[in-house]
């Protein structure tokens, strides 16, 4: 019969590497207790590894886009609510025009210069930090008041009244104003500073292209206005025409002129903010409907990566449980190898 030494130091060591193997497996066992998926996806599917890999990039296109719609959500739900404003502004200045010949120059002047400054407050609103009607320069506030002090587009309203008819509006001779003259003026001079290139050059900061977002994986849509559009600047050249020439000493005739075709201004005004109002509560459709069908495919692509990646939670709690109680065994053993001496056995 042969002995066979028995080393307490080898018996440590061998404890001590079942230690560390037991403590690997305990953390890929709480990890994928906590999870509820595997711990290392390449090692556990093997050749299904790029399926899965396909599914969750995929699902994290998905998400990335349902988060950006949230945003082109609000942005789109904020420039209907200015619209609607917008509308409201118009709708009171249309009845303050209605209502001038029972009403005082003053009186309706004001209302002209009441609807200028809401509209250029309305159009100058952001959210999250970007204004809403600047088109893509959403970082540049896109109206300049016309009543503050030094307006561009006020002085350049006054500098071809004064260049067509050879003085101011506060001048005497202005009373000798005719109605078709006014009518010539507004045609020749204020329609090409509203209508046509003057608009950018005194009153607009935004941009004629809109912002084209991307709603779902195949479908983009317009998602903001810009406030270039034909019916802002309608509003704001009638808004304009009361509040530059009825202050001044413009004859009646020439203020009636003012008021008629400032009247259908701003209806076509109303009709063409009708209009916005209809595509953006249509882009607003889009989006949400675009954004129920992601989510069904976000919990469709969700299914799959469980079913390929997926643990029984209850089997990955009881392999945590049972690899605690061992490691807990082994290192009381372990504590009891290291009280084990000759020198308790020497007397």
């Amino acid at each position: 019969m042969k002995a066979t030494s028995v080393s307490s130091a080898a018996l440590s060591n061998a404890a001590r590497y079942q230690q560390m193997r037991m403590q690997a497996e305990l953390v890929k066992a709480t990890k994928e207790s906590t999870t509820g998926t595997v711990a290392d996806v390449g090692l556990a599917l093997g050749a299904r590894t790029s399926q899965a890999v396909t599914f969750s990039r995929d699902l994290d296109r998905l998400n990335v886009i349902i988060d950006s719609n949230s945003l082109v959500t609000a942005r789109l739900s904020s420039t209907q609510a200015a619209l609607g404003q917008l509308s409201d502004t118009a709708q009171n200045l249309l009845t303050a025009l209605t209502a001038a010949g029972n009403s005082s120059s003053t009186i309706t002047q004001q209302a002209g210069k009441a609807a200028v400054q809401q509209m250029t407050s309305i159009l100058n609103a952001s959210v999250n930090g970007e204004y809403l009607f600047a088109g893509t320069n959403t970082d540049v506030k896109p109206i300049d008041d016309f009543t503050a002090a030094g307006s561009p587009a006020k002085a350049a309203f006054d500098a071809s009244f004064s260049s067509y008819f050879g003085f101011t509006q506060a001048d005497p001779l202005a009373a000798n104003i005719t109605a078709a003259q006014m009518d010539g003026f507004i045609t020749s001079n204020v329609l090409p500073q509203f209508m046509g290139s003057g608009w950018q050059a005194n009153w607009s900061n935004a941009t004629d292209q809109q912002i084209v977002s991307r709603i779902s994986l195949g479908e983009t849509t317009q998602t903001s206005a810009s406030a270039n559009d034909d019916s802002i600047r309608k509003l704001a050249m009638a808004s304009a025409l009361i509040t530059g020439l009825l202050s001044g000493n413009i004859s009646q005739a020439a203020k009636t002129t003012v008021v008629g075709r400032a009247q259908a201004m701003v209806g076509e005004a109303l009709g063409g903010l009708g209009q916005l109002q209809a595509e953006t509560g249509l882009a607003e459709k889009r989006v949400s409907d675009a954004s129920d069908r992601m989510k069904t495919q976000v919990d469709l692509f969700e299914r799959h990566i469980l079913d390929l990646e997926g643990v029984d939670p209850a089997e990955a709690a009881t392999r945590v449980a049972d690899l605690t109680q061992h490691i807990e065994t082994s290192f009381a053993l372990t504590a009891r190898l290291q009280q084990m001496s000759l020198l308790n056995y020497l007397t």
